[in-house]
C-alpha cells in the first residue's frame, strides 16, 4: 500500500509539472515580414507597334559605266574608288587623234558635196531657162533636176558623216550620267578598251538603301512611307522609311524584301554591311508595368502581387514591347492586381511582406 501511495504521488507531481509548461507557452503571432515594399497598379497605354528585321545595305541605284569608242587607248583617268562626282563631269579620256583625222576627212568631204550641189543647183536653174525658151528638151531638164537632187543628198550623207564624227570624238570622254558617288574603277591608263567594256560604277546621288527580310506573315502589316530607324554594322543610327514592298516572296527562304530609303548622308554606314533596323507599325493599347516590376529567372519572366493577407504570389507572365521604363505584358496578369513595384529579386511565392505608400518607400528595400 506504500508504494503504490509513493507512485500516485509521483505522477500527480509529473502532471503539476507538465501543465505548468504548457500554460508557461505563448500563441504563435503573426508572420514576420520579409520586405517592406511598394505596390503598383497595370497600366493601359499606347505604345509603338514595331517590326524587328534584318538586311544588308546596298546601293539605291548603281550606274555602269562603260566605253562607247571601240578600239581606243585610255590616255587619262579623273578619278578614283570614292570620289563624289557630279553630272556630266569627264571621269576617264581616250586617246582621239584618229577620230580627230576622221572628224577632219568628213568635213572635207562635206565641203565638197556641198560646192557640187551648188553647181548642180546652177545647171539645173539654167536648164529650166532654156527648156523654157525651146532650147532644151523635157528629157535634158529632167536630167538636170535629177542631178540637182543626187548633188542635195550627197551633201546630207556627208553631214551626217560629220555629226556621227562628232559623236565618236565625244565619245572620248567618259563622263558620269548622274552625279554620285564612284564605287568601283576598272579603268587604267594605257589600256585598250572595247565598245560596252566596263570602266566605273558609279552610287546615284550617293544614295544606300536598307533592304530588310521579313517574313510573309508580316508583310501585310508593313506600309509605304513607314519610319524605320536602322542600326548599321558600323554603329550608325540612321532614319528612313519604307519605299516599297517587294511583290513576291523568296520561296526559299519565305522571307521577302523591304526596300528602304535612308538619307545621302550616312556617315560610316557604307553598301554591303550588315544591319537590323525596326519598322513602325503605329500604335496599339498595352498593358504595361515597371520594368523594376520584371524579375527574370531561368530564361523566364515574372512578377509579383500582393494578396489581401499580405502575401505575395509569383506570376509568370508574357512580355512585349518596352518603353520608357514600362514593359508590356501580353498574359498572365489581371488588369486589378497589385503588383510589386521593385525589389521581386528577394522575393519567393508565399512571402509575407509589409506594403507601404509610394511616397514613403526607399530606393532599396529594407530587409526586416
Amino acid at each position: 500500500m506504500k508504494k503504490m501511495g509513493w507512485w500516485f504521488g509521483v505522477m500527480a507531481s509529473m502532471t503539476v509539472i507538465w501543465g505548468a509548461g504548457a500554460a508557461d507557452q505563448a500563441p504563435p503571432g503573426p508572420a514576420k515580414a520579409t520586405l517592406t515594399v511598394t505596390t503598383v497598379a497595370p497600366q493601359s497605354q499606347n505604345l509603338a507597334q514595331r517590326i524587328s528585321a534584318n538586311g544588308n545595305l546596298a546601293a539605291w541605284q548603281e550606274a555602269v559605266i562603260g566605253a562607247e569608242a571601240n578600239g581606243l587607248k585610255i590616255s587619262e583617268v579623273r578619278v578614283n574608288v570614292g570620289d563624289r562626282v557630279q553630272r556630266g563631269d569627264v571621269l576617264a579620256v581616250l586617246q582621239a587623234d584618229t577620230l580627230r583625222a576622221e572628224l577632219a576627212q568628213a568635213e572635207a568631204a562635206l565641203a565638197e558635196a556641198t560646192a557640187s550641189a551648188q553647181e548642180a543647183k546652177a545647171q539645173a536653174e539654167r536648164a529650166r531657162s532654156l527648156q523654157q525658151q525651146g532650147f532644151f528638151s523635157n528629157a535634158q531638164l529632167s536630167q538636170a533636176l535629177a542631178a540637182e537632187a543626187s548633188s542635195v543628198a550627197r551633201v546630207q550623207s556627208a553631214r551626217a558623216m560629220v555629226q556621227l564624227q562628232n559623236v565618236r570624238l565625244s565619245q572620248t570622254q567618259v563622263r558620269a550620267p548622274d552625279a554620285g558617288i564612284i564605287s568601283a574603277r576598272q579603268a587604267s591608263v594605257g589600256s585598250v578598251v572595247g565598245a560596252g567594256t566596263e570602266l566605273f560604277r558609279l552610287i546615284r546621288q550617293g544614295r544606300i538603301e536598307w533592304r530588310a527580310e521579313v517574313t510573309a506573315a508580316e508583310i501585310g502589316r508593313i506600309q509605304v512611307g513607314a519610319p524605320v530607324q536602322v542600326k548599321a554594322a558600323s554603329g550608325q543610327l540612321l532614319q528612313g522609311k519604307v519605299r516599297m514592298v517587294a511583290p513576291s516572296v523568296d520561296a526559299q527562304t519565305r522571307n521577302a524584301l523591304v526596300y528602304v530609303d535612308l538619307p545621302a548622308q550616312t556617315g560610316s554606314a557604307r553598301a554591303g554591311m550588315y544591319a537590323q533596323g525596326e519598322i513602325a507599325l503605329g500604335q496599339s493599347q498595352a498593358l504595361t508595368v515597371p520594368q523594376s516590376a520584371v524579375v527574370v529567372r531561368d530564361g523566364f519572366s515574372y512578377v509579383y502581387t500582393v494578396g489581401a493577407d499580405q502575401k505575395v504570389s509569383q506570376l509568370k507572365v508574357q512580355t512585349g514591347r518596352q518603353s520608357a521604363g514600362r514593359v508590356e505584358v501580353t498574359s498572365g496578369l489581371k488588369a486589378d492586381a497589385r503588383v510589386v513595384a521593385s525589389g521581386g529579386a528577394f522575393l519567393n511565392h508565399g512571402d509575407t511582406v509589409r506594403v507601404v505608400e509610394a511616397a514613403a518607400s526607399t530606393t532599396q528595400p529594407a530587409a526586416k
